[in-house]
């Protein structure tokens, strides 16, 4: 996705509407800070967990693969730092808010590792889906971990399709999607991933 599609505000309806660019983070994002380990549970974004959150990008990540572009100083700055609050209290209504999208932190032992979501498409019953790791989070199976609650909320919610979209070259992801039962389609340079719920019940 370019950086004009990532800086829609997720909930447009659209079933590339996402957070960062692609929805996924890339698993050779740079050095391990540390090794996270322990059980892997999703926590809806409020503002007892938003600045664990914040903390975790800052150090972890590129402002580009955890929000929409804003008219800030390069890197993050304050304003990209308040731009990335007001980003994650626009969704704090659910998917019944103004964004159409829940936002959950991804704890793992405890600690908030990273970020996924849901929104709804126009399509009935359809949410997309998109995620980041902090750098030490990735390669561990957090990310498919996450994306299994994901799919267990989505079907919680009375959702019957969930889909995503991410790059070739971005591995990492493309192996999450598959471990979690998705149908992929490469077109036009993307991945297109479609999880049916009613007959892919989440990988163990």
């Amino acid at each position: 996705m370019s950086n004009t599609q990532a800086a829609r505000p997720a909930g447009t309806g659209s079933r590339t509407a996402s957070a960062s660019p692609l929805g996924w983070t890339s698993a050779d994002g740079g050095g391990r800070l540390r090794h996270v380990a322990g059980a892997v549970r999703l926590e809806p974004v409020d503002e007892g967990n938003l600045e664990p959150l914040l903390s975790v990008a800052a150090a972890e990540a590129e402002p580009g693969d955890v929000m929409p572009p804003v008219e800030a100083p390069a890197g993050w700055s304050l304003a990209r730092r308040e731009a990335f609050r007001e980003f994650h209290r626009a969704s704090f209504g659910g998917l019944d808010g103004p964004t159409r999208s829940q936002m959950y932190a991804i704890l793992a032992g405890g600690e908030v590792v990273g970020m996924v979501r849901m929104t709804h498409c126009d399509e009935p019953d359809t949410v997309e889906t998109g995620m980041w790791l902090g750098r030490s989070a990735r390669g561990q199976g957090i990310g498919a971990a996450a994306l299994r609650e994901l799919l267990n909320a989505a079907a919680r919610a009375g959702m019957r399709i969930v889909v995503a979209e991410t790059t070739p070259d971005n591995v990492g992801a493309v192996a999450v999607l598959e471990k979690c039962g998705a149908k992929l389609h490469e077109q036009g340079g993307k991945v297109r991933a479609e999880i049916c719920l009613d007959s892919t019940p989440p990988a163990l």
